[in-house]
């Protein structure tokens, strides 16, 4: 049985490999080269694993993991403030892929009312463990079709519970109505438990944890955690995954959820591949073969349907039929818990055999497609609105924006009112710097407009509405969103609109900087390299290094696009000699060569007058002179160490710089 166990392992891994890396070189996603390779090696292509099951576990525990990260990246606010998504969005999706999969079950396929009711359920359901990933690997959980695909997909989980109860309804298993109520009810008065109490318990149990300075204490109690609440909610009916993803989030709340990501990280990486190969084992090629143009209709029609239904339910309370077409994209695949539907409707009477193995087939299809549409669907949802009536569509759109009229000039233009927009935003109107906010959220607009804010609604990437906000007049136009590939659209349309305009660009990659320079960036900040390099500055700064010289340091590395953050080089390129000095408020400058302090003299300069500052020592060729005389004159590369108040400090560095 081990023997067999570890066979299967290393086969899965090494064909695998080969596949992901030959993949890899025309650029196709890993999730594509998972699925391949469990084709290829499955019971219905090389046969080299004829028993699936064996590697079952390490799926699930693969899925469970890779919810998990996904939760920790989370929080219970973004959770609340997910709402909308949630459940207007998730329940009108799954409702209304049920009505409709219903009716053409029932009209033009002479189903009976309880089996295409559940045709209905096994096309509700998006694929949970590739939509994320997907979403993860491009950065855009945050963007606005990303929240999106969230909120439905976390709908969809919830559901998971009340259509498994449905299905034994539908097939005469259940015992009644009430019993399906009494247990969705007693579901979700534990899990409400559970929840509240996994807030209050686990912190402190991390908190404990940590104390003992353990890493494979950590990593152990992380795992139990979010192994034990999958479990425990899968014991009340619920998902794994969506246990998973509720531990995530508890952890999330803790000042210990970095630590868990990185921990768990790898572990998650390995077994989610396996759970996608786990996948790919299920397609029949040969049955595929037999009924080539029936699967490719099943295929077509799935996808067609699933958009337009997801489609229509954004484009209502949204009213962009971009974002429309780019969420549901993102989830008109068949998810991996409608095979646990699946399985049991054939169990139950409610599939036959060729029903099964076509739906089987046609839900790994879409799976399988799912990362190359995403990956193209920036032109895709370029052409599709060029289309009638999806054009028309956009017409109506533009007229909701029609309000927007901007007569300033020399002003900002924000595009996205997050956290960055907004602090932004409340700088400009301390200092009085006239600014107009652009924002795809309805909801963040209208309260905002009631606060006051010069904020309109519309999409960036429209050339017409960047007209509209006065990209002709305008001094810097910054760009707050998550999604990368509006971010590039924009910048193009705002330097070809506007060459003169200064544009800075917040992007979550470092990989993104070259190329948004090349479309016209002035500016591009990668956020988690500037949080490093804030906190590398103000660490030198704490030990004595000079001012100018960690601004020039931050600098070079902005110009080098971060690399020596990401090499090991750092070490070499930074050599200064300090003195610390503690229990003052001490800063220093480093004296260049074309200062124009060189030559002049402590008392020619009289610090202490103009800027309020007194010199305490400086550090010359190895050597500290301390207390160092009026007549002292300053040279080349000598080290100024000084005191004062902060204001004094800056006041100071402000005056060596002019």
């Amino acid at each position: 049985m081990l023997q067999e166990f570890l066979q299967a392992i290393i086969i899965i891994f090494g064909i695998s490999g080969i596949i992901i890396y030959l993949l890899g070189k025309i650029k196709i996603p890993s999730i594509v080269g998972f699925l391949l390779a469990g084709t290829l090696i499955g019971p219905y292509g090389l046969g080299l694993i004829k028993n699936p099951h064996a590697v079952e576990i390490i799926a699930e525990i693969g899925v469970i993991l890779l919810m998990f990260t996904i939760g920790v990246e989370f929080s219970v606010p973004r959770l609340i403030n997910l709402k909308k998504e949630v459940f207007l969005f998730g329940s009108l999706q799954v409702s209304l892929t049920i009505i409709a999969i219903s009716l053409i079950s029932l009209l033009f396929f002479e189903s009976s009312i309880n089996n295409s009711i559940f045709y209905g359920f096994l096309v509700a359901l998006s694929s949970t463990a590739i939509v994320m990933k997907l979403l993860s690997e491009r950065g855009e959980i945050n963007s606005p079709h990303g929240k999106i695909c969230v909120g439905i997909l976390l709908f969809q989980d919830f559901c998971i519970v009340p259509l498994m109860l449905f299905t034994q309804l539908l097939a005469g298993k259940g015992e009644s109505y009430l019993d399906f109520f009494t247990v969705i009810g007693k579901a979700f008065i534990i899990f409400s438990i559970v929840f509240l109490f996994s807030r209050i318990a686990v912190p402190y149990i991390l908190h404990e944890v940590v104390k003992t300075r353990s890493r494979e204490l950590f990593i152990i109690v992380t795992i139990l955690i979010c192994l034990g609440i999958a479990y425990f909610t899968s014991r009340l009916g619920l998902s794994l995954a969506l246990g998973a993803f509720l531990a995530g989030v508890v952890i999330s709340e803790s000042e210990y959820s970095a630590q868990a990501i990185s921990d768990i990280l790898p572990f998650k990486e390995t077994f989610s591949g396996v759970f996608f190969i786990s996948v790919g084992m299920l397609l029949n090629i040969s049955y595929i073969k037999s009924n080539l143009i029936q699967e490719l209709i099943t295929v077509g029609n799935i996808f067609i349907l699933k958009t337009l239904i997801i489609s229509l339910i954004v484009y209502i309370f949204i009213h962009s039929i971009k974002l429309s077409f780019k969420s549901a994209l993102f989830l008109a695949q068949i998810g991996e818990f409608s095979f646990v539907l699946a399985f049991a409707g054939k169990s139950f009477g409610l599939l036959d055999e060729s029903i099964y193995q076509s739906f089987i087939s046609a839900s790994i299809i879409t799976m399988l497609l799912t990362p190359l549409i995403i990956r193209f669907s920036p032109k895709l949802v370029d052409s599709l609105v060029k289309i009638e009536p999806f054009r028309s569509l956009e017409k109506i759109r533009k007229i909701k924006e029609s309000d927007i009229v901007v007569k300033k000039s020399n002003h900002v233009i924000i595009i996205g009112f997050g956290l960055n927009g907004r602090n932004l935003a409340k700088v400009l109107k301390e200092v009085n710097i006239p600014y107009v906010v652009l924002d795809l959220n309805p909801d963040t607009v209208r309260k905002m407009k009631k606060k006051g804010e010069p904020i309109y609604y519309g999409d960036g990437t429209s050339a017409e509405i960047l007209h509209k906000l006065g990209i002709h007049r305008a001094r810097v136009l910054v760009i707050a969103i998550s999604d990368p590939v509006a971010t590039r659209k924009i910048v193009q349309i705002a330097k070809g609109e506007n060459p003169k305009i200064h544009i800075i660009v917040r992007t979550r990659f470092v990989t993104e900087i070259e190329e948004l320079q090349k479309l016209g960036a002035n500016e591009v900040i990668p956020e988690e390299f500037e949080t490093s390099l804030e906190i590398f500055a103000r660490v030198l700064h704490h030990f004595g290094f000079p001012r100018n010289e960690i601004l020039k340091m931050i600098e070079t590395i902005r110009k080098e696009h971060y690399e020596i953050l990401r090499t090991p080089e750092l070490h070499r390129r930074v050599s200064v000699e300090c003195v610390f000095f503690e229990g003052l408020d001490i800063d220093s400058y480093r004296v260049e060569s074309n200062s124009w302090i060189v030559g002049q003299t402590l008392k020619s300069l009289d610090l202490r007058a103009k800027v309020g500052v007194t010199v305490i020592a400086i550090q010359r060729n190895g050597e500290t002179i301390l207390n160092p005389p009026a007549d002292l004159v300053i040279k080349e590369n000598d080290l100024v160490f000084y005191v004062g108040s902060k204001k004094q400090l800056i006041d100071a560095y402000n005056f060596f710089k002019k």
